[in-house]
């Protein structure tokens, strides 16, 4: 394939990736509005922290066989179809007249949004070689923190001046923009950037249960779901959080979680990217060492951060941004030791299982257990308080319980630097076992390719 083909393929998937979080974040930057100005709805923070996971639960459920599906079939026609589906279904949302048809379409989102990754991230192991794959891995992966971004900065200012429905139907053109560029990505060969190239080729046995018997892997899933608990509590809930303890409205608070948790991780992303290369030059499992000591420094700075007092939203920016930034570290590290430590012919199904998990434990959780809490602490401050809360209605509740919203919010999202800390010893952990599970990997590909025809027929399947 042609540098020319090559790099188009990465800039449609880095589009691609862009509007995937472009979509899912669309909640966390105006459900604060939503629950403000739709009393119908009787949103509480649990509610909003539904609706921020509510497409992650059929994403987790179906990215397990679309996964296999991209091992086996056409990666741009599934692309294809997938960025169609989500983004007509995104434009739907801001249809939705009822908490309960807001909730459907976020999860039928989902369905849509799971072809994305275990495809791209097939897509560009096959299209970069190791040495260079982690850069390549941070270009697509800087759709996250501007997909964020763009999503905050424009979610906010349109719903302040057109209404919150309006934010969800503005995602559409572009998303089948991106759904045309996928249809013009041409399809490489499986294997064909690796140093012993088997093709399509893979193993017997159990797909499955082949990628969890590789302990890197096991350690990687397992960040994945530390990690999402915390980058999807803090899209869920860094704008309210803003509103509340910072006294801004909608729009100024999509700026500041702009700034924070969007474009601060440009540089993380990059800066990873580019140091995950050069340390693994000197060591194989520098990439998790680096992605470890990122995520340890972020520990202090988030903590720092939810200490600001009220109207101190600068401050709070530069610590919080600071930690997001290291916390970005993270995808163009990680994301690229699957790459080294599963062969060519697994890599959506690897990929399509570590995303299940990092969703159904750790992305559908994080929003919800944050809300759960924010409702939890902030109904603690008003009772200490002396608020009557008992035998209200949830209407008078909900409105009893407004002024202590941001003291309950601040609260709860504490559990952050927590989580931070032990995902920073999972990965510590992970990078002890990367070295032999990558040198096993190359020595069954080499072994794999210089066996004659027949004896290959034996020991693998196509």
């Amino acid at each position: 394939m042609t540098k020319g083909k090559i790099w188009f393929a990465l800039a449609v998937l880095f589009a691609i990736n862009l509007m995937n979080f472009y979509d899912r974040l669309i909640i966390g930057a105006v459900g604060e509005l939503i629950r403000t100005q739709e009393p119908d709805w009787h949103l509480s923070d649990s509610d909003l922290g539904y609706l921020g996971t509510a497409f992650i639960l059929l994403y987790a459920a179906v990215g397990v066989p679309l996964g296999r599906w991209s091992d086996r079939g056409n990666r741009s026609r599934i692309l294809t179809i997938g960025v169609t589906v989500w983004s007509m279904l995104t434009a739907l949302s801001g249809m939705a007249q009822s908490f309960r048809q807001m909730v459907v379409l976020r999860l039928s989102v989902g369905v849509g949004e799971a072809t994305c990754a275990p495809a791209a991230n097939s897509l560009i192991g096959d299209l970069f070689p190791a040495a260079t794959r982690a850069r390549a891995m941070s270009i697509f992966m800087l759709g996250l923190p501007l997909g964020n971004a763009a999503c905050l900065l424009f979610s906010g200012t349109v719903a302040k001046h057109y209404g919150w429905q309006t934010a969800f139907y503005v995602a559409l053109i572009p998303g089948l923009l991106c759904a045309l560029g996928a249809a013009m990505i041409h399809e490489p060969k499986r294997g064909a950037t690796e140093a012993h190239n088997i093709g399509a080729r893979k193993r017997d046995g159990s797909p499955y249960r082949l990628v969890l018997s590789i302990p890197t892997m096991r350690w990687i899933i397992a960040s994945g779901a530390l990690h999402n608990f915390n980058m999807y509590a803090i899209g869920g809930f860094l704008t309210p959080f803003v509103m509340r303890v910072h006294h801004t409205d909608v729009q100024f608070a999509g700026w500041v979680t702009m700034a924070v948790y969007g474009l601060a991780g440009v540089p993380g992303m990059i800066l990873g990217g580019l140091w995950g290369d050069a340390i693994l030059r000197r060591r194989r499992n520098g990439r998790m060492l680096l992605a470890a000591i990122a995520i340890a420094v972020s520990v202090p700075l988030l903590y720092f951060a939810l200490g600001r007092p009220a109207g101190e939203w600068l401050a709070f920016a530069l610590l919080f941004g600071s930690g997001c930034a290291l916390l970005y570290a993270y995808y163009a590290t990680v994301y690229s030791t699957i790459q080294d430590v599963i062969e060519p012919s697994l890599r959506a199904t690897a990929m399509a299982l570590y995303f299940c998990a990092m969703y159904a434990f750790g992305g559908a959780l994080g929003p919800t257990v944050i809300g759960k809490s924010s409702d939890y602490f902030a109904h603690r401050a008003a009772v200490i308080d002396g608020v009557n809360l008992e035998g209200l209605d949830k209407t008078a509740e909900l409105k009893s319980l407004e002024p202590y919203r941001g003291e309950g919010l601040n609260t709860a999202l504490y559990a952050l630097p927590v989580t931070s800390l032990l995902l920073a010893l999972t990965l510590f952990a992970g990078a002890r076992t990367v070295t032999r599970d990558a040198e096993n990997l190359q020595t069954w590909m080499r072994e794999s390719s210089s066996e004659p025809p027949k004896a290959k027929r034996e020991k693998i399947v196509t």
